[in-house]
């Protein structure tokens, strides 16, 4: 699965409270909406993994998305 980002994305994934606060600016939410898209396709159990090295800003926690 090839992962489409937007130019200019920003995406932040922090603990708050009992939860996640994923926030981002369009270009982030555009990303995410794309790759969300392309995951709905793959099959079960296929995931991929988000971090301040890969998508992710400064900061942030590791977000792993998985298909079930």
């Amino acid at each position: 699965m090839t992962l489409k980002w937007f130019d200019g994305a920003v995406i932040h994934v922090v603990p708050q409270g009992d939860g996640i606060l994923l926030s981002a600016n369009r270009e982030g939410l555009l990303s995410l909406s794309a790759q969300f898209s392309a995951l709905a396709e793959c099959g079960e159990g296929f995931h991929y993994h988000l971090d301040p090295y890969n998508g992710l800003e400064e900061g942030s926690v590791e977000l792993i998305i998985e298909k079930r």
